[in-house]
């Protein structure tokens, strides 16, 4: 179970997209959000990852993200799946309500708002919903974020430094600090690179800030990590000692202004 982000969050100001709607009589109605500042138009082609060794590289788990190649560079294409039983019954396919409580929708949005703060994210590009019936399925495309790599394929490598932690703990902090609820925040979802990024906000918020939220977003990246280093001297508690100081010496900042977070945690 990921974080409950949902209660408390604040009004979300709504971010200017360009909609494409098309129909397909197979797949019933597809809508394209994107950027409206995109130097090219997006359709369904950005959505078709091509099948084949060489063509598309599978970079999530359950087979639902790929790495392809778009008019705007190198991009991560995410399919949206379920998880846990409910996937059994239906996979894919998530109750259709409206097109702004749609997860592709939600995410783009929160994508495109934390994108304008600064703050360290993967470069929103599109999202596409496709609506048939009472179900719809969807689709997110970002820029990718080259030469990174995930804090838990690091873990697996070697044992994590203080000084690391450290960096890790102030870009979280750097989220909250600006109400960015991550339902999920564990070690997959942390890249490092030039500087440590934040991915995969699905279900995510913007939501008031506050200490009991805030605290479950780290326990469960403590659990994940726990979870990933089990038998090994992975994370230690010195080095997530770190991780809280980095956190609280970040959090104890004055909030920036919003349009200004300047995260610092580079490696």
């Amino acid at each position: 179970m990921g974080v409950e982000c949902e209660a408390g969050q604040v009004s979300q100001a709504m971010i200017d997209m360009r909609t494409i709607t098309t129909h397909n009589t197979r797949a019933g109605e597809s809508v394209i959000l994107c950027d409206p500042s995109l130097p090219a138009q997006v359709d369904d082609s950005w959505f078709a990852p091509a099948r084949g060794p060489g063509n598309a590289t599978v970079v999530g788990g359950r087979g639902s993200a790929w790495v392809v190649a778009t008019p705007m560079g190198e991009a991560v294409l995410r399919h949206y799946r379920r998880g846990g039983l409910v996937a059994r019954l239906l996979r894919d396919r998530y109750l259709w309500t409206n097109l702004e409580a749609s997860r592709p929708y939600e995410e783009l949005q929160l994508l495109l708002w934390m994108h304008a703060q600064k703050l360290p994210v993967p470069t929103p590009i599109a999202a596409r919903v496709q609506r048939s019936g009472m179900f719809y399925r969807g689709d997110l495309l970002t820029l990718r974020l080259a030469d990174t790599r995930t804090m838990a394929q690091l873990l697996a490598d070697s044992t994590l430094d203080a000084e690391f932690m450290g960096r890790i703990g102030a870009t979280i902090a750097d989220f909250h600090r600006l109400g960015v609820c991550h339902a999920d925040l564990n070690a997959h979802n942390i890249l490092v690179g030039d500087r440590v990024y934040l991915i995969d906000f699905d279900r995510g918020r913007r939501r008031e800030p506050a200490a009991d939220w805030q605290r479950a977003n780290l326990d469960r990246l403590q659990r994940s990590l726990r979870k990933l280093s089990a038998g090994t001297k992975g994370v230690d508690a010195v080095a997530w000692a770190a991780l809280e100081r980095g956190y609280a010496t970040r959090q104890a900042r004055t909030p920036p202004p919003l349009g200004s977070a300047q995260p610092e945690a580079r490696l």
